[in-house]
């Protein structure tokens, strides 16, 4: 893909909306069926055949389809954005590195407000990690593609895959995290609303970031940002680019099956624990970004190709442009449907309901950003956000 005209990278790229609204949504369901990180369900042994085969199907069907995906469009968006700011601050002359720092901290108070609710957020470790496009944003588009792939490659399983089978005493080290979700569980089944936050904002949040560095997710989503920088620079998401994206998803789907195969395989093959979980995390990962970027390659055709599918797809704009205000909203609203401080639904609605109640927060979020956005130019949170960014400018 080759470098495209620099005044029109620099516009608004709607279609950009269009992929953050669909991860956005794909993030709701997912969470709504795991109870908002909340693993407790009802009872199913008396439930009929049926129902235990929707639930069956609904849960494999969205992790297939979205799990480790939605959050990996998310992140490629985040560093695609920072391009489109940072490039726009220098056209008027300005730096927009400090600026963006004090951005970062910013979304580091949101995602703690977020975690008061929800103890498997993004946005605490998406400001700590945000530092790396402020590092990174000056090298060369060679450069930058390199650290991205060396991210996404998981240096740190890589070694401890390596080690471990030359090493056969050397034990893959982890972070413990039990007591941390267990504290967590705890205050979810049988916790205050106070008693709730006091737990997310130190036991959960701790467990969460624990759980994205023992997962590959923080060497993950350091990728991803940099390569959504890159692809603002490369305008990789413009219909000019189009071409591309066909060997893009030729190459995608060729590699995903083996990776997803081999997923599964490889608890079954390597003996050595060891060696085996720091290799499922690459090979799990690898498969997670091939098939995030046949999603992405397939939104990019429908959008830009078929005017149907674009006339469609645009529907969900308001919905992406204001996926920071869904995504708090979504965690509040969650809670209090399946946690103990609300309505404690967590023993009440198996996974088809709980698909059907997230389809219902997904379609209630819809409709009030149709009407938001017909009225104001952000979402409440991104305004508030984008502000408080700018404040003393």
């Amino acid at each position: 893909m080759t470098d495209l005209n620099v005044a029109r990278k620099h516009e608004r790229v709607d279609v950009a909306d269009v992929l953050r609204g669909l991860a956005v949504m794909g993030i709701i369901l997912l969470h709504s069926i795991e109870h908002f990180n909340f693993y407790s369900f009802p009872d199913t042994s008396e439930q009929s055949a049926w129902l235990n085969f929707s639930d069956r199907a609904i849960w494999d069907g969205l992790f297939f389809l979205l799990g480790g995906k939605a959050y990996a469009i998310f992140a490629l968006l985040f560093g695609f954005s920072f391009f489109i700011q940072e490039s726009n601050a220098r056209m008027r002359g300005d730096d927009f590195r400090l600026r963006f720092c004090w951005r970062l901290l910013l979304l580091f108070a949101i995602g703690n407000f977020n975690a008061c609710f929800f103890t498997a957020e993004i946005l605490v470790m998406y400001s700590l990690i945000g530092f790396v496009l402020v590092a990174t944003c000056r090298l060369s588009d060679r450069t930058v593609g390199i650290l991205s792939c060396i991210c996404l490659l998981q240096p740190v399983a890589l070694y401890n895959v390596a080690r471990a089978a030359l090493d056969g005493a050397y034990v893959t080290p982890s972070i413990p995290t039990g007591d941390y979700w267990g504290a967590a569980f705890a205050m979810q089944s049988g916790g205050t609303f106070l008693e709730t936050v006091k737990v997310n904002l130190v036991e959960g949040q701790l467990a969460s970031l624990a759980w994205a560095w023992d997962h590959g997710r923080i060497f993950q989503t350091a990728g991803l940002f940099m390569l959504g920088m890159l692809a603002g620079r490369r305008g990789w998401l413009l219909k000019e680019a189009l071409p591309g994206w066909g060997r893009v998803l030729a190459v995608s789907l060729a590699a995903f099956f083996p990776l997803h195969g081999l997923t599964t395989m490889i608890p079954e093959f390597v003996s050595n624990p060891n060696v085996a979980r720091p290799l499922g995390i690459i090979v799990s990962s690898l498969a997670n970004f091939a098939f995030m970027l046949v999603l992405v390659a397939g939104v990019l055709y429908g959008y830009y190709r078929t005017t149907r599918l674009r006339d469609l797809m645009r529907r969900i704009i308001p919905y992406g442009r204001m996926s920071m205000t869904n995504y708090v909203t979504q965690s509040i609203v969650g809670s209090m449907i399946f946690y103990n401080w609300g309505f404690g639904l967590h023993a009440h609605l198996g996974i088809t309901a709980s698909a059907m109640a997230g389809a219902g927060l997904f379609v209630i979020q819809y409709h009030f950003c149709r009407m938001w956005i017909g009225r104001h130019s952000h979402g409440p949170m991104e305004w508030a956000w984008k502000k408080a960014t700018w404040i003393g400018a």
